[in-house]
């Protein structure tokens, strides 16, 4: 028993010996951009190209809907109904995560049953059902609805959950997992006070459901997973983080959302010691960041995360954290510092670094901080790559940026025009839910087209007659053939699921060693 005890454990931890070298700046792995910095380069470039497109159209009849936000403006503004040509979203992502294809190419799927009343067994109309089936589906809504999960939702691979026709809540229950999956878009939805669910079986699969241990109560937990974007949700007061990424997730864009009322908002990264998040890279833009939020927007281990053009408009700890030495790429943003200097976590710095004016009699200074090296000593953080670029910095906001060779870099990047934080107005005026509360509830509504649909119930009855846009539970809108998971995708999973149990059988046999 001893003997293949043994044999389990090598047999497990090969992975891991594979990728016991550290990953520099995650460019070295297998989903892992080989030059991150050329993608954040290409975001400001969509976003100049956007601009101007704006600018020319200004006064042109039929081109009132440019925004200047290249995500909004190649889906609305393309010269067809959205409604007929819902799939043309799946073209549309920027950043790491703009190859995610969701559910592009397959048939439109309709809920019309916002209950969950058996999580191993879903009935055909409801959320779950749809996003446990395989190949690429385009999920929809009928009507308004609100969605009490009694169990996580395991979403599949290539899949979209598109809000956009209706006001859809995901809240009051469990939320959505995006575990070893890959592909998922999650578009225009509300979720909001999630709490953990478990100790039950759920199903993942047509032909798969397991035993679920004890979840966090995350709004979205996206574990191993990869090419995946959010954009235009809105999310708050959830049990822990709004959105969680961790264990090698990576290629995931953030876009266009609305976070408030919570603490812990974004967690990045599973451990400081788990080295396959070395691969991560997150671009998180025209985000805002709202009412009653106190920390981690987001907070990073190892990886590369581009903050771009979002708006922060308070914090009661700070904005950005990290350890583990991540590379934060900050550029275009607007930090605005808490009022209440009570409100905030006040750190004394030893030595003075832009842009902080000169000191009038000292060189120490309580500042509103951005940014928080978490339980690092400077020594160790002075040297990861933390760069601040055209951000505003308002109500004594600061950033303290470190690293060496940061201006050789970043100076392709630097080349570049549009990353002027007075863009981030115009880029996050529609940040959050489009159609009625831009937020949960707190927020002034969208005010461009009103898109709501009809209104259904968690106990499944409408607000209105008939299927809403047409269709019935399987629309027959087909798009051109998307592939499936490739046998590829199906040994990275299995890869990646050797790396997280060498891990964790690791971490047991250092603590019971034989």
């Amino acid at each position: 028993m001893l003997l293949l005890t043994h044999i389990l454990l090598v047999f497990l931890s090969f992975p891991l010996l594979l990728a016991a070298t550290p990953f520099h700046n995650s460019s070295l792995h297998l989903h892992a951009h080989p030059d991150p910095d050329s993608v954040a380069r290409e975001v400001h470039r969509q976003v100049e190209s956007s601009r101007r497109r704006a600018l020319l159209a200004a006064g042109v009849k039929d081109q009132q809907c440019l925004t200047g936000n290249p995500i909004d403006d190649c889906w609305r503004c393309s010269g067809t109904d959205w409604r007929q040509d819902r799939q043309r979203l799946a073209d549309c992502g920027i950043g790491f995560g703009r190859d995610a294809m969701g559910g592009k190419g397959g048939p439109i799927y309709v809920v019309t049953d916002p209950s969950d009343r058996d999580p191993v067994n879903p009935a055909l109309g409801t959320l779950r059902y749809g996003v446990i089936q395989e190949g690429p589906l385009w999920i929809t809504f009928a009507g308004d609805m609100t969605i009490h999960l009694n169990e996580e939702l395991l979403v599949n691979s290539f899949k979209t959950i598109d809000g956009r026709g209706a006001v859809v809540h995901i809240a009051g229950g469990a939320c959505i997992t995006l575990q070893y999956v890959s592909n998922v878009i999650i578009h225009n939805v509300h979720v909001h006070h999630c709490v953990p669910a478990g100790e039950a079986n759920v199903r993942s699969s047509p032909t798969h459901y397991g035993w679920r241990t004890r979840s966090d109560g995350d709004g979205i937990s996206i574990y191993s997973g990869r090419k995946i974007w959010v954009d235009h949700c809105a999310l708050s007061s959830c049990t822990d983080g709004l959105i969680d990424a961790i264990m090698g997730s990576t290629g995931i864009t953030i876009s266009n959302s609305y976070f408030s009322h919570h603490d812990e908002v974004m967690l990045l990264g599973h451990t400081d010691g788990y080295l396959p998040d070395s691969a991560m890279q997150v671009t998180i833009a025209f985000n805002r960041f709202g009412e009653q939020l106190v920390q981690r927007m987001p907070r990073c281990r190892r990886g590369y995360f581009h903050v771009v053009n979002n708006d922060f408009t308070s914090w009661e700890m700070y904005a950005i954290g990290g350890s583990a030495n991540p590379t934060i790429n900050s550029q275009g943003n607007r930090y605005i510092a808490p009022a209440n200097p009570n409100a905030k976590e006040a750190r004394t710095f030893s030595s003075v670094v832009q842009p902080l004016p000169p000191p009038s009699s000292s060189l120490k200074h309580t500042v509103e901080q951005v940014t928080k090296r978490v339980e690092t000593e400077e020594s160790e953080w002075s040297g990861w790559n933390w760069r601040t670029e055209g951000d505003v910095l308002v109500n004594g906001a600061f950033f303290v940026p470190s690293g060496e060779g940061l201006d050789a870099k970043y100076a392709k990047a630097e080349s570049l025009d549009p990353k002027s934080a007075a863009l981030i107005d115009q880029l996050t005026l529609n940040a959050g839910v489009l159609g009625g509360p831009r937020d949960n509830g707190v927020g002034t509504a969208y005010s461009g087209v009103n898109y709501g649909g009809s209104a259904a119930t968690a106990d499944g009855g409408s607000g209105a007659s008939g299927w809403g846009v047409g269709y019935g539970p399987l629309g027959m809108v087909f798009g051109s053939g998307a592939p499936p998971p490739s046998s590829r995708d199906s040994i990275v999973m299995i890869t990646t699921t050797l790396l997280s149990a060498s891990f964790l059988v690791t971490t047991f046999f250092s603590l019971h060693p034989l």
